[in-house]
């Protein structure tokens, strides 16, 4: 048989070696070297970037500063309770110094005078639902009034949580809500509660005979807050359609190019018809991408929709509490299809650029980059971050966030700022594309 192969001029295969055979020695160390650079640059990678995420959250509690809550105190100063001698608005001023002067940690509170809001509580509400605060403590104009009519007229239907409202928006951020702010505000609020339980019930032991007379809820616990949620984040499966569902948005635009790119290249084969001109060849890839998006968009959010997250309620008050208004009314589910696809554009054109210039398996290094940055900088609030991370707000996941809170809870609207950043994306993309495709064209020239 080797004799024949040698006769028909074809050379037999060499026999396999073991691992530690001389022959293999240049081809070891040339392996070895390579796989050393290669993890190392694996670590580095891994390393600097995952600092990047971790460092979005680190020192957190040095920022809760920027987490403002005012405390406005109306007691007494609101017909038709206009008066000097007032006892709960005070109070509760009073423990917030306290707790500001403490070492306890505590969020941004804010001592805010009445007069700032023209002496109306509705006004505060609207300037939390407008995001200039994270909430409002509000003692409410009648507070001390009320209690002591309670006391004095045996009003059995006084509400000693009629006092006080707290008023805040967790579909801002349902996450620093339930892990800071709401915390915080308890703590407060117990603060108050001890401050001025004892106070008041020595008050009335000595100018009331008889206390029998007085309604318990009265004397203990006398005052009280009313939790005021103008936004509340429900149903909880639209969780994954503002947090860890948008990672898939990004995948899935990720690995349109992939799939893609062998379709597209039958258009330069040269078999069996000529190649497509270049920069028809462009304009094809980019149309067809953004159909491409289209398509995918409408199937990611259908997802939404098949699970029951309401898009068809209408607005909201800015100053009353509702339970899941949208935006856009019947409308809104199109808007946030429409919102998906921008943003996939905005998210899977760098991806495509990226995935040219570096070709696999390189770009999987941004796809991780890509990911991490914008997780970081969409998933957690950038008030809490260092100054560093200000450019998330320029990244499109923060943006998409943003606005998909807005077209499902009716918060705040920015939606204009937020399309205009991801359009800006896009057209930053689409100026770069044909760039990239000559750096592409370059490599598997110069591989070839």
């Amino acid at each position: 048989m080797t004799v024949k192969a040698e006769l028909d001029g074809e050379a037999s295969p060499p026999a396999p070696v073991s691992f530690f055979d001389p022959s293999l020695k240049e081809v070891r160390q040339r392996v070895f070297f390579q796989w050393a650079r290669t993890l190392l640059i694996l670590c580095v990678f891994v390393f600097s970037v995952l600092c990047l995420f971790w460092g979005s959250q680190y020192n957190t509690e040095a920022h809760f500063s920027a987490l403002t809550v005012w405390v406005v105190d109306f007691d007494g100063q609101v017909d038709p309770y206009l008066s000097n001698d007032t006892i709960v608005g005070p109070t509760v001023i009073d423990v917030t110094n306290k707790f500001l002067q403490s070492d306890a940690r505590h969020i941004g509170y804010t001592i805010r005078s009445p007069a700032d809001f023209n002496y109306d509580p509705l006004a505060v509400r609207r300037d939390v639902y407008h995001q200039h605060a994270y909430a409002a403590i509000i003692i409410n104009p009648g507070a001390t009034a009320l209690l002591r009519d309670a006391v004095a007229n045996d009003n059995k239907t006084y509400d000693p949580t009629s006092a006080i409202d707290t008023v805040f928006i967790s579909a801002r951020d349902q996450t620093t809500y339930s892990t800071y702010i709401t915390p915080n505000l308890a703590t407060l609020q117990n603060m108050v509660l001890a401050e001025f339980g004892p106070q008041w019930v020595q008050s009335i032991a000595s100018s009331v005979r008889n206390l029998s007379s007085v309604p318990p809820q009265a004397i203990n616990p006398a005052i009280g807050f009313t939790s005021v949620d103008l936004r509340p984040f429900a149903p909880a499966v639209a969780a994954p359609a503002v947090t860890i569902g948008l990672i898939y948005l990004i995948i899935i635009a990720f690995f349109n190019f992939p799939f893609m790119m062998p379709v597209h290249a039958e258009f330069m084969k040269p078999i069996g018809h000529p190649p497509l001109k270049v920069p028809h060849w462009l304009i094809w890839r980019i149309l067809s991408s953004i159909v491409a998006y289209f398509f995918l968009s409408l199937c990611y959010s259908l997802v939404s929709l098949a699970f029951q997250i309401p898009f068809s309620n209408g607005e909201g008050s800015d100053f009353l509490s509702e339970t899941n208004p949208n935006a856009y009314g019947r409308g809104s589910f199109v808007v946030f299809w429409m919102l998906n696809w921008v943003g996939m554009a905005a998210l899977g054109f760098p991806c495509e650029n990226m995935a040219m210039i570096l070709g696999l398996p390189w770009s999987a290094f941004f796809l991780i980059f890509w990911v991490i940055t914008n997780v970081a900088t969409g998933f957690y609030n950038l008030d809490l971050a260092a100054g560093f991370y200000r450019w998330g707000y320029a990244w499109p996941l923060h943006r998409i966030v943003e606005a998909l809170r807005t077209i499902l809870f009716d918060t705040h609207s920015r939606i204009g700022l937020d399309f205009g950043i991801l359009f800006a994306w896009i057209a930053v993309s689409l100026a770069f594309f044909p760039v990239a495709t000559l750096i592409m064209r370059w490599r598997m020239k110069r591989s070839a």
